[in-house]
């Protein structure tokens, strides 16, 4: 066999190679991907539902929160207290609607990131006129040893009314 002949053999089994490695990477993505799209379902009706604790636990341990106005929360605990100090001022309230359009997830092995565009209408007790609001946010996740995504980052801030 010539040593083009052999060249062009090698050369063909590189690419085949790299291609069904580029396959397995993108079938991969595509189920994290699915993996990513079915936590943003939980995180909305969370949200909904005003479930605190369970929207904490979407939570990594040493996660940060980016609020406007505030100091970088970093760590769970300390999101965790900054949040039930804020639920705490507000018995009776109830979410009347969250929407939650997610944007352009980007998926990279264990790690993902992605925006939203979110509408809420919370109803205070008492008849008071319910509270209307947009924001934006991005998050950045990351799956766990265990296999589940948590929050790495999050970062919300107001958005006009559209």
């Amino acid at each position: 066999m010539s040593v083009s002949r052999k060249m062009f053999l090698a050369a063909g089994i590189v690419l085949m190679t790299v291609g069904v490695f580029r396959m397995k990477a993108a079938s991969s993505d595509g189920a994290r991907r699915k993996e990513i799209e079915a936590f943003n379902k939980k995180f909305v009706e969370l949200h909904l539902k005003l479930d605190t604790a369970g929207v904490l636990a979407l939570w990594a341990e040493d996660g940060v929160d980016l609020m406007p106005g505030e100091a970088p929360l970093i760590g769970k605990k300390t999101i965790v207290a900054w949040v039930e100090a804020i639920v705490s001022k507000m018995p009776g309230y109830e979410v009347n609607k969250e929407e939650v359009e997610f944007h352009d997830i980007q998926v990279s092995g264990d790690w993902a990131s992605e925006w939203a565009t979110e509408h809420q209408v919370v109803q205070p007790p008492e008849g008071k006129p319910p509270i209307e609001g947009y924001g934006k946010m991005i998050l950045v996740l990351h799956r766990e040893a265990n296999g589940e995504w948590k929050i790495k980052q999050e970062m919300w801030n107001a958005a006009p009314r559209p």
